[in-house]
């Protein structure tokens, strides 16, 4: 069955989003952070077209991919410290002002359910679920470690074909837990979701038919697994790590 088919209409649905536009009063590439960053940049002179699917957004430390992910999220109407539409919890407010600057094109019946799941606000997160229970169970968060706190989470709110954007979600997983991340992101697409993923990690960008967008001092570019920088660094540390670390110990 095709997931993106509305049989009410009788015509196909769009993917709940379908591009980013700059706003009107967005401003100009300069010096202000984070308008500075090659990437945010490229964002508010062309926009981007968001695929159905998954789209990892993958990179350095400091090129943009979270700064866009947290953006994109928060325009969506998403809580910036990770959560749902309905989530409202909210600590020490360090989110960009990229959201005022982006407007959201949405898929013609589109499922408007989201989710952000950011790996740093992920504790005070469970503490709002805690404080703010749903009317049936939920699992206990915080007697569980990091990893199987993550994997919980994923089982008990990524059920809906919707908008999930992902900040480094590997942050928390071990190598087995990254492959049931890929197997929870393929099944949100097959159904007719949408994701929008900011990684570190090689082996969830290689989720077959994900698009890839390698961020950089360039801005934004499409990519294949096998070409990504991240990719040929991660093999070359495999195949003599003492190349890396031998000036570390001298």
């Amino acid at each position: 069955m095709d997931p993106f088919w509305d049989p009410h209409s009788r015509r196909r649905r769009q993917q709940p989003v379908v591009a980013v536009h700059p706003a009107d009063d967005a401003p100009a590439a300069g010096r202000t952070w984070p308008a500075s960053i090659p990437a945010v940049a490229q964002v508010l002179r062309e926009g981007i077209d968001l695929d159905a699917g998954v789209t990892f957004l993958v990179g350095e430390n400091g090129s943009g991919k979270s700064t866009l992910v947290e953006g994109i999220a928060i325009a969506y109407g998403l809580s910036p410290e990770g959560g749902s539409r309905q989530a409202r919890h909210s600590t020490r407010p360090t989110e960009s002002p990229l959201s005022d600057w982006l407007r959201i094109q949405r898929g013609v019946g589109a499922n408007r359910w989201g989710f952000f799941l950011r790996a740093e606000t992920m504790h005070s997160f469970y503490t709002y679920l805690e404080e703010n229970p749903s009317p049936g169970p939920e699992p206990l968060f915080h007697e569980m470690s990091h990893g199987e706190s993550f994997l919980a989470l994923l089982e008990s709110r990524f059920d809906d074909p919707g908008f999930y954007c992902l900040d480094e979600p590997e942050a928390a997983l071990s190598f087995s837990s990254t492959l049931s991340l890929i197997a929870v992101l393929r099944r949100i697409a097959e159904e007719g979701g949408q994701v929008l993923c900011a990684t570190h990690s090689p082996v969830l960008a290689a989720l077959p038919g994900a698009r890839i967008l390698e961020v950089g001092e360039w801005g934004l570019r499409p990519a294949v697994w096998e070409d990504l920088e991240l990719v040929r660094h991660w093999r070359s540390f495999l195949d003599e790590p003492g190349r890396y670390t031998r000036h570390l110990l001298d």
